[in-house]
């Protein structure tokens, strides 16, 4: 079974990262997009199978709305 997951990627100045907003906890980092993205695959398949050995749901996405917000600073 594929599960189809959301994924957010940003960069900072120590190089990419990456999560997964269903899982909580699954995150993942990268020298290069790719990479940080290629991690946070490998982190969601492990987070799927733990959940599924222990009888827990996968959550399943219907929306997401990524936006930026301003704050004043």
């Amino acid at each position: 079974m594929q599960y189809h997951l959301s994924a957010i990627v940003g960069h900072d100045a120590d190089g990419y990262w990456a999560r997964c907003p269903e899982l909580q906890g699954c995150y993942a980092q990268g020298g290069t997009y790719e990479e940080a993205l290629s991690n946070l695959r490998e982190a969601a398949r492990l987070h799927v199978e733990d959940r599924l050995s222990c009888g827990e749901d996968i959550p399943r996405v219907e929306a997401i709305s990524l936006i930026t917000v301003e704050v004043p600073g």
